[in-house]
């Protein structure tokens, strides 16, 4: 999850549950950076994990199994949950979490050694072929040659989500006070003409900020923003009943429907096709 900047923190940065283990960087393997293409493997925080702002000189791809992973590039928020995997490319400065006890896996890609270029953090999608043969190149034991062999395969089937997992952030000091206090907590439940009224504005200039700056509405926005939200909430075992009403929706009918509109299937579809 992540919150506003009015406690000092830089915007973006993930409000901490009691017990979150704060790390500044994720390491690199202590193979990365040798003769290999691919450097891959595994680890289960168990705690909720959080990575400071950082970068690595290799492009990263990272996935988790029983949980969601949140990532924060600048004004952007990415959230994946399982099927679907993060490439972060090299050198982008990136933020992020994993939920506590998910399984969490990264690979490491050489960037002069890598026959394709993402030039932007991309949701990946994770098939089964993918995700065997990065569990294969974690191995210590292959030779150069199976090794070789696997590392030409990744780089064939190795391809973007058809969803993307993006939530843009508007930054724009006309309504940062809204994007702060929906950050804060999601279930706010206040309307366009309640938030005109209090930042001494009007709807329609509120409307045109966050058209301009994430090309959806205000509602759109609060909407895609719950959804985030709920991908974290529900990867993390809470039923719809909870993550509806802590998200603000009314009854769970109403939260299946923003869900669908935003995801284009029920959480209930959405989570059996990720497993």
């Amino acid at each position: 999850m992540v919150r506003s900047s009015r406690d000092g923190t830089n915007p973006g940065t993930w409000r901490r549950e009691t017990g979150t283990v704060v790390r500044r960087a994720a390491a690199l393997p202590e193979r990365a950076g040798g003769p290999f293409a691919i450097v891959a493997g595994s680890r289960v925080p168990h705690a909720p994990t959080e990575w400071a702002p950082h970068s690595h000189p290799l492009h990263e791809l990272v996935w988790v199994r029983g949980g969601t992973l949140t990532s924060r590039v600048e004004n952007r928020i990415f959230t994946v949950s399982e099927g679907h995997g993060l490439w972060m490319p090299a050198h982008v400065v990136h933020g992020g979490r994993a939920t506590a006890g998910a399984r969490f896996h990264d690979a490491f890609f050489a960037p002069d050694r890598t026959p394709f270029a993402f030039t932007e953090p991309v949701a990946i999608a994770m098939t089964p072929v993918l995700e065997s043969l990065l569990t294969h190149l974690s191995r210590t034991d292959l030779d150069a040659a199976a090794r070789a062999r696997a590392e030409a395969v990744v780089f064939d089937v190795l391809q973007p989500s058809e969803r993307q997992f993006t939530l843009r952030l508007p930054g724009d000091a006309r309504i940062d006070a809204i994007t702060e206090a929906l950050l804060d907590d999601p279930a706010d439940h206040r309307s366009l003409d309640e938030w005109a009224r209090a930042l001494n504005t009007s709807d329609r200039t509120i409307t045109r900020a966050f058209r301009h700056a994430t090309g959806l509405s205000f509602a759109q926005w609060r909407q895609a923003l719950r959804v985030h939200w709920a991908l974290t909430m529900l990867s993390e075992g809470h039923d719809v009943q909870t993550v509806s009403e802590t998200l603000g929706y009314a009854q769970p009918s109403t939260f299946i429907a923003a869900f669908r509109r935003v995801m284009g299937t029920t959480p209930g579809a959405f989570f059996d096709v990720t497993d």
